[in-house]
């Protein structure tokens, strides 16, 4: 495939940037400090890694329909069983998935950068004895997706436009930092929904090879955010990328400090909000400050369908707002 450099499609509304430059900073924070710290203990990074990899499988299969549970997920991947009354297809997705997720872990080792055949690899090992025909193939024929707010490209366009997608992540033409770069390739990507079936799963794949490669864990989309996601996407398919940031960014926070949690002397105490608001110095009431988490305005993160953050968080937020006041 010939790359035509026709980046006039690409050209990106960075207006997001007014909301999100706090955040983007926060992480990139945390991204370093992680690295600071590297070579982390052995037996803690395998046991977070393991135990993020089967979150990301559950949550990425989840998304797409798989009915399988996470405890389910664990039991097919970790003791190889079958769980009964379960479709043979979801445990192929659950198998697939887990392989391809090893694939691009190998691929980082390698530092290898983001290229076609990496992304059809991925693809292949996610339709593995589930549609081998399609697998590792683009689609040569049009497609409409349900619940979305546009007709993907004509089949004869989408070999050139993934190549134009993956030179404008290699050449980075506006400069994006990591986080923007993987949330602008995610939503170009699934645009152009080079394949039949398997593009999500796939681009939440290939997304995380840029933020890999760039010293960030991965960002694991939850399935309870599955509605958020959807609609950040056809949001971006409009041209603002608000709400993906957010959501990408949120993701991306989660496994940071599950990481930095994890780190020696870690001082970070991460609670739910609830009990975050009985904190002394706290000023502010649940509903309030599971507003800002909503909002990515605070230091905090997703399990289940709670959010954490940590008095820390609170207090430097409140700072902050102090500091905006005056300079109004």
């Amino acid at each position: 495939m010939v790359c035509t450099n026709k980046i006039a499609m690409w050209n990106i509304d960075l207006t997001y940037r007014i909301k999100h430059t706090d955040t983007f900073k926060r992480l990139l924070e945390k991204r370093d400090l992680l690295n600071q710290h590297r070579p982390l203990p052995n037996i803690a990074l395998q046991k977070i890694k393991e135990a993020l990899s089967i979150e990301w499988t559950y949550n990425s299969n989840s998304i797409e329909g798989n009915s399988m549970t996470l405890q389910e997920t664990y039991v097919v991947l970790n003791d190889g069983m079958t769980v009964k009354g379960k479709p043979l297809k979801e445990h192929f997705e659950i198998n697939n998935h887990h392989k391809a997720l090893n694939y691009l872990y190998d691929i980082v080792s390698q530092k290898k950068r983001l290229d076609a055949s990496i992304i059809l690899d991925v693809h292949r090992y996610i339709l593995n004895n589930i549609e081998d025909l399609h697998a590792g193939r683009l689609r040569n024929a049009g497609v409409r997706i349900q619940g979305a707010n546009f007709v993907p490209p004509n089949a004869l366009k989408v070999s050139g436009l993934l190549d134009e997608l993956i030179h404008f992540v290699r050449e980075n033409p506006l400069q994006l930092n990591s986080i923007e770069l993987a949330t602008v390739f995610h939503h170009k990507f699934v645009w152009i929904h080079p394949f039949f079936d398997g593009n999500g799963r796939t681009i939440r794949l290939a997304m995380n090879l840029i933020l890999l490669n760039n010293g960030f864990p991965p960002a694991i989309i939850l399935r309870n955010d599955r509605k958020k996601y959807y609609e950040a996407l056809n949001q971006a398919n409009k041209g603002n990328y608000n709400k993906l940031m957010l959501l990408m960014s949120q993701s991306l926070e989660r496994s940071l400090n599950i990481y930095i949690n994890a780190l020696p002397n870690s001082k970070d105490d991460y609670q739910e909000i609830r009990n975050i608001v009985k904190e002394p110095n706290i000023p502010y009431g649940q509903e309030y400050l599971s507003l800002l988490a909503r909002q990515g305005k605070i230091d905090a993160y997703k399990e289940g369908r709670n959010w954490l953050t940590s008095k820390q968080a609170v207090l430097n937020y409140i700072k902050t707002r102090k500091r905006q006041r005056l300079l109004e």
